[in-house]
């Protein structure tokens, strides 16, 4: 498995997903339901998912909330509702890493990522405000079902971060 970070071109990729705030201390119990009432949602409507699901950070205050998304990607774009949203992940330059192991080892993976980007020169599309980091595109992509694969040190995930 490659864990090296990386450059890569993502095109736009249409998602339904469901927006959150959450704590860093409850994101663990919070989020992984979204995604199962996502990926519900998606197989009532007949939509075929089109990649791993994820979360997508949007506003990241470590102390206080951040605004996160639980997603899954579909091949066309989707109409949401009230408690779904249809949105499209944007196109562009990301950074890029492979982390396989325990969920939690993923604070790790992310800081090495942004440590990388930051040696590398590299700007990414984040904005800090008031409620904190806002970022364009920050993304954790789930290869695998915990639920299919029991051993958490074979759980693999994508972190994708948008450049600027």
């Amino acid at each position: 498995m490659e864990n090296t970070p990386r450059i890569v071109e993502r095109p736009d990729q249409p998602y339904a997903g469901i927006t959150a705030s959450v704590t860093m201390q409850t994101i663990g119990e919070v989020l992984p339901p979204l995604v199962g009432e996502v990926f519900g949602w998606i197989e009532a409507r007949r939509i075929a998912p089109a990649g791993a699901p994820f979360f997508r950070y949007h506003v990241i205050d470590m102390e206080r909330e951040l605004t996160v998304e639980a997603g899954v990607p579909v091949a066309a774009p989707v109409t949401g509702d009230e408690r779904v949203r249809a949105g499209v992940l944007p196109a562009g330059r990301y950074a890029a890493v492979r982390h396989l192991g325990h969920y939690q080892g993923l604070v790790d993976a992310t800081g090495r990522l942004l440590r990388w980007g930051d040696e590398q020169g590299l700007k990414w599309d984040m904005t800090q405000t008031a409620a904190g980091e806002r970022w364009g595109a920050r993304i954790e992509f789930y290869q695998n079902d915990p639920e299919e694969e029991p051993d958490p040190d074979k759980w693999l995930t994508e972190l994708a971060f948008r450049l600027a």
